[in-house]
């Protein structure tokens, strides 16, 4: 902040410009203007320096009220207190610069002891707000700057863990990527369709990161499961289910804190294969008790499993995976997440096929 060394006295009667020069040349440098006009031009010459403006309410040219009206358009009302020094007020003038934000009016003839001791309060209660908003200032930037550091933080963390998981279980490394990008596709078309789920910019880019550690938990879970060519047995499917458990037990050793980030990434992972009428799992929930982005993710994830190839089956075609969801061969989905399904369809075939030519990345569809 820089030291406000400077006064500026605006009034056209000299010896008035005087008696307020003699109160205080002792302390700060005083500037004055016998108009309303040259007051402008000197408090756009030294606004970051000026401790306080006096001014007076009729002057030529410009009136102190033109100049008020001036400094508010200018937002200098904000950081630059003023004091109206008048002996020809009204009650309508007096209510009009209190609207402006001035912040004191002193009636001629004044107290050269009174007018000193009411602008250093008015001087001292400025500097101290300005420091306070300087310093809050600084701490929001600070906040900020740590929570894109710790954003960058879980980029990284969320990509090293997905590639563990692709890996192990041999999947492309680009099944994130997609299911991300599906996720986006379909959180818009909810957006736009069903407001009442209040997802705003912010956070469809969180679930859309969130959903990344979908299947962590399948770190967990033996190879001789996870990569089984064939058909598990009922007790390995057993185990495989576990993933979405084993999942929120790895993100809970990893939790910083409570935000709205872990929310997302708990529910994705332990809700991802629950459906709409009971019969998914972990914890069999049923409805609108599944969260909205869980169920998001979950026909995403779906979605892309069935044109993938796996070890376990060769990729289906998109307009037959597609099928076998609206179908329910792949359990139940709510009938809201099914009508965003069907307007993100061709955006899913466009995709899927780009996919099959390239390697996917974000971006690039």
């Amino acid at each position: 902040m820089l030291e406000k060394t400077k006064i500026l006295i605006a009034d056209d009667a000299e010896i008035n410009r005087e008696i307020l020069k003699d109160i205080f040349e002792e302390q700060f440098t005083v500037l004055e203007a016998a108009n309303g006009e040259e007051a402008v031009q000197l408090i756009e010459d030294n606004k970051e320096e000026l401790a306080v403006v006096f001014l007076d309410l009729i002057m030529p040219i410009q009136t102190g009220l033109d100049v008020l009206e001036y400094m508010t358009k200018m937002h200098y009302m904000d950081f630059l207190p003023v004091i109206m020094i008048t002996g020809e007020s009204t009650p309508e003038s007096d209510e009009k610069a209190y609207e402006y934000g001035v912040s004191d009016i002193i009636y001629k003839p004044f107290s050269p002891r009174v007018v000193m001791r009411r602008t250093m309060n008015i001087i001292e209660l400025y500097l101290n707000r300005l420091d306070i908003e300087e310093k809050l200032e600084i701490r929001t930037r600070q906040l900020r700057e740590s929570r894109e550091k710790l954003s960058r933080n879980n980029e990284f963390l969320i990509n090293a863990l997905s590639s563990v998981v692709e890996f192990r279980s041999l999947e492309t490394g680009d099944h994130v990527k997609r299911v991300g990008y599906f996720t986006r596709i379909m959180l818009n078309y909810l957006r736009q369709n069903y407001p009442e789920y209040d997802l705003d910019d912010e956070a469809v880019e969180t679930i859309v990161r969130a959903s990344a550690l979908h299947d962590i938990g399948k770190i967990a879970i033996p190879d001789n499961i996870l990569m089984k060519p064939g058909k598990l047995l009922p007790q390995e499917f057993d185990e495989m289910k576990k993933h979405t458990v084993y999942g929120c037990e790895i993100l809970e050793k990893f939790k910083q804190e409570e935000d709205d980030f872990y929310r997302y990434c708990y529910d994705i992972c332990r809700y991802h294969h629950e459906k709409w009428d009971g019969s998914g799992y972990p914890d069999k929930l049923v409805g609108d008790a599944i969260p909205i982005w869980a169920q998001v993710v979950a026909v995403a994830d779906c979605y892309d499993a069935l044109v993938s190839k796996r070890v376990y089956k060769d990729a289906f075609a998109s307009d037959t995976a597609m099928a076998m969801i609206e179908n329910g061969e792949c359990g139940e989905f709510s009938a809201k997440i099914l009508d965003c399904l069907a307007m993100a369809k061709q955006e899913f075939f466009d995709a899927t096929e780009l996919s099959e030519q390239f390697n996917f990345s974000e971006g690039e569809v």
